[in-house]
């Protein structure tokens, strides 16, 4: 009983050593980033109004071929001023079409079939479009679906030194920040889940010390949705919480990384 009784508390330092080995700004235990993809009508009519309501900021992934950026450009651009991140999710939102429920994807936009030199010149057309909106210098991108092969090209590796950050993949939280690299970053793409479920997330990267990527997609609406119940209670967690995480945009989170491994 002694032997595991010491087991836990050793395994309880080394959890807290970890949480506190990371230095995030003011101390946090974590980083958050609360990211939105594909530029849709519920982002704006709905997780805007909160995230401003609680002085957090959000980082909106723009497909910009979508109804929802081109009918309201101008709100994209108002949120640029307040100091959310536009982040480049490309122009047409190319998928893959082998992969399974691809059924959606329309044999003009299958990235299966689209040439790398043609991605690769829409991702940096969508960058200039957004620098006319925010001027920034530093953006971040978010891999359509994850799917990294344009006509069996890797186009992820091909576009890294065009961003500051990449979201790549879905996958888990991190458990350490050693060998991190920010432009292969995993997140969690909650969908019909609770607002505690969203919030156990947030205390699991706390436990490590690391941080959790989330990206939603609609919110009360759209598509992949999350109620706004659920990510109102997030939300005001994170800002009620406000000492023990960091939220900031990704483009933000991924300065601070990078500067930390130099």
């Amino acid at each position: 009983m002694r032997l595991i009784a010491a087991s836990l508390i050793l395994l309880s330092l080394n959890t807290a050593l970890a949480a506190q080995s990371y230095p995030w700004p003011n101390n946090a235990r974590a980083a958050v980033s609360l990211s939105y993809d594909d530029a849709l009508h519920s982002q704006l009519d709905n997780a805007i109004p909160t995230l401003n309501k609680y002085n957090l900021k959000g980082s909106f992934y723009l497909s910009l071929s979508s109804s929802a950026y081109k009918q309201r450009i101008n709100e994209w651009q108002t949120i640029a001023m307040q100091g959310h991140e536009l982040g480049n999710h490309t122009i047409n939102h190319a998928c893959s079409g082998a992969k399974a429920n691809r059924e959606w994807v329309s044999a003009g936009n299958d990235l299966d079939n689209i040439p790398l030199s043609k991605l690769i010149n829409e991702i940096i057309e969508a960058n200039k479009q957004l620098h006319q909106l925010d001027k920034q210098s530093h953006r971040t991108f978010t891999l359509p679906c994850g799917d990294a092969f344009a006509n069996g090209k890797n186009y992820h590796e091909a576009i890294k030194h065009l961003f500051t950050g990449i979201k790549s993949r879905v996958g888990g939280i991190e458990t350490s920040m050693t060998g991190f690299d920010i432009k292969n970053v995993s997140v969690i793409a909650p969908s019909n889940i609770s607002g505690e479920q969203l919030i156990s997330y947030v205390k699991r990267a706390a436990n490590y010390g690391t941080m959790v990527n989330f990206t939603f997609h609609g919110i009360g609406g759209d598509h992949l949705s999350v109620s706004e119940d659920a990510h109102a209670k997030l939300v005001k967690f994170l800002a009620d919480n406000s000492e023990l995480y960091w939220v900031d945009t990704f483009r933000n989170i991924s300065l601070h990384i990078s500067n930390n491994q130099e």
